[in-house]
């Protein structure tokens, strides 16, 4: 059997979904299912996958490791906005070494979901080198719970046989719906422009960017899980690997290829960004990616504009959320 966390989430869900036709096996499928605003991502597996609820794994783990295979932990809690630094310690950082320490114990590989937001401004790039986390300084507790964990693994005495890091840039795509404020930008565009007929971006509040102008490294959830797949079939050396576009685009990009998508005319406003977020936001992104080609992965990352394109024509005009 395989082990998949966080699959009443976005990506964790997602390779549910795509897993069950690539592995046989039985599936353990862990989170927190008693949220229900994420129902509509799991409740569709049921031939093949046993859920087991997040806080009861760690112990049914020690238990059934000798008949785990694999272990791919996507789960966490991914609330930038978060300010409770003892949620974020226990699930992004002790509970992900809980998993980490049996892996090590009983020999199971070992994929972990880390984060470009560890970059923090990007001041010292946006390497997936293993200098890198000792360097960085993240822009909030979420972030900064993601790199230390990072920097754990980096450090520990004790290893799974293979591991990776993936520190996800910004990834879209089915099965988001549920995100809230933390959802994709694509997303809330066209949710904005059925209840208004237009966009707001929020304006620039350095003057070395215009309003819009902001950068990230946007990347489709299927691109994001056929790198997963790659590595889960194929050895590679263990540590930190970048998973991104590799070329960041700005949000103007982004909306405009939303609103091409829907065949509407672009209506788009800049409002101010929260105050909360000014000092603790991102304008640029940019995933190097040398490391995973350098890993044999060579399939082409898909361009914004169709990645796009699909994802609101085949999921969000039709209310098709999931997949």
């Amino acid at each position: 059997m395989i082990v998949i966390t966080g699959t009443a989430g976005f990506i964790g869900s997602c390779l549910l979904a795509e897993m069950r036709h690539h592995y046989d096996g039985e599936i353990i499928s862990v989170d927190d299912f008693k949220i229900l605003g994420k129902k509509g991502n799991w409740e569709f597996a049921t031939h093949q996958v046993t859920h087991i609820e997040r806080i009861d794994f760690v112990e049914w783990f020690r238990t059934h490791s000798s008949q785990v295979e694999y272990v791919f932990h996507l789960g966490a809690r991914t609330d930038t906005t978060c300010m409770d630094p003892q949620i974020l310690g226990e699930l992004n950082l002790n509970y992900t070494r809980d998993l980490w320490r049996i892996c090590s114990e009983e020999d199971i590989p070992f994929i972990y979901a880390s984060s470009a937001a560890t970059y923090g401004m990007g001041e010292f790039g946006f390497s997936d080198d293993h200098e890198t986390p000792f360097k960085v300084k993240p822009l909030n507790l979420y972030a900064k719970s993601k790199n230390d964990f990072d920097k754990w693994a980096l450090k520990s005495s004790f290893n799974p046989p293979v591991w990776a890091g993936l520190k996800f840039f910004n990834v879209f795509g089915p099965n988001e719906y549920h995100k809230g404020r933390m959802a994709s930008v694509i997303w809330h565009t066209v949710q904005q422009i059925k209840l208004s007929g237009y966009m707001k971006l929020f304006k620039s509040h350095r003057p070395d960017f215009f309003d819009g102008h902001q950068k990230r490294d946007f990347i489709y959830g299927q691109d994001v899980i056929d790198i997963i797949l790659y590595l889960y079939k194929n050895d590679f050396k263990s540590g930190l690997y970048n998973v991104g576009s590799g070329k960041a685009r700005t949000f103007l990009d982004l909306t405009k290829a939303t609103f091409k998508a829907l065949g509407k005319e672009e209506q788009i406003q800049f409002i101010d960004m929260p105050t909360d977020l000014q000092d603790k936001y991102q304008y640029f992104t940019e995933a190097d990616m040398r490391k995973l080609k350098r890993a044999g992965y060579k399939t082409a990352i898909r361009p914004l504009e169709a990645t796009v394109e699909e994802y609101v024509q085949d999921y969000l005009i039709p209310n098709k959320y999931k997949i």
